[in-house]
């Protein structure tokens, strides 16, 4: 379902369009002015790939364009969307401060590349380094404090392993997300996971696993045989894909708009 497919082109086949998936029918975006288009979004089952109107959503939001241009923006999104989530990173779209460590932790293993661990650290933190969650979660990736204890190491060579110091944040999440994507690789291999998971025939892939599994822990995933059909789950799923295209370049904001490390007092998200 590609933007602007038929005879009306990339604008035209947005306009007052509404996708209701079935499952938890988790409310997303209950009314989203796209460029003066009014789109409703309702994402039920699994409905990481009902995205091209998702990536209408965050390509379009400021309008401009030709149809023609719009359209294949928007295409080349979804297929980004839609993948591994293993491109080349732009690397003009994150912190300058934070670009090595980003690259190191999408290293570390082959199932997470360095546009994935960019785009959880704008879903969990904005890339506040000093972010403090409500159950106790610390620094720019917001781990657990016993997921950290499992996985920090002192990355930055600062003499201590420390949450909210960015680099053993990040490599700390990248270790985790490795250790998820294993484990997940395993369920899928054990049968533990239904390939099928909607009437859309999509499939619970290694990298949907594991991100759900980020959010929600591993063992929610077991016990649905999938990415659990929660708001949660679903939704974070979806909020970290739909970041892809952006980090790896399509449509990504001028150099110089990219988010900074706000290394202020810590809040609550």
């Amino acid at each position: 379902m590609s933007a602007g497919s038929g005879g009306g082109g990339g604008s035209n086949a947005a306009r007052n369009t509404a996708i209701v998936g079935s499952g938890c029918g988790c409310l997303l975006a209950p009314v989203v002015l796209v460029g003066g288009v009014i789109i409703t979004v309702v994402i039920g089952g699994f409905g990481v790939l009902l995205a091209p109107l998702i990536t209408l959503i965050l390509l379009f939001g400021g309008g401009g364009g030709s149809d023609g241009s719009n359209e294949q923006i928007a295409n080349q999104s979804l297929d980004i969307l839609q993948g591994d989530g293993k491109g080349e990173l732009d690397t003009t779209t994150v912190p300058e401060d934070l670009l090595d460590p980003i690259q190191q932790a999408g290293e570390l293993c082959d199932a997470i590349g360095p546009i994935v661990i960019a785009s959880q650290l704008e879903k969990e933190s904005g890339f506040n380094a000093a972010l403090v969650g409500p159950n106790g979660e610390q620094g720019i990736s917001q781990l657990p404090p016993e997921i950290f204890a499992r996985y920090g190491e002192d990355d930055d060579d600062s003499g201590e392993s420390s949450a909210l110091d960015a680099e053993d944040s990040i490599m700390a999440q990248g270790r985790y997300m490795c250790d998820l994507a294993d484990q997940a690789q395993q369920l899928i291999d054990g049968n533990g996971i239904d390939t099928v998971t909607d009437d859309a025939g999509i499939t619970n892939s290694v990298l949907d696993l594991a991100l759900a599994g980020y959010d929600v822990g591993m063992d929610a995933v077991r016990a649905a045989r999938g990415v659990p059909k929660t708001n949660s789950a679903l939704g974070y799923v979806i909020a970290v894909r739909t970041q892809f295209a952006k980090y790896q370049g399509v449509a990504a904001p001028p150099e110089g708009a990219t988010p900074g490390v706000t290394p202020t007092a810590p809040v609550d998200p």
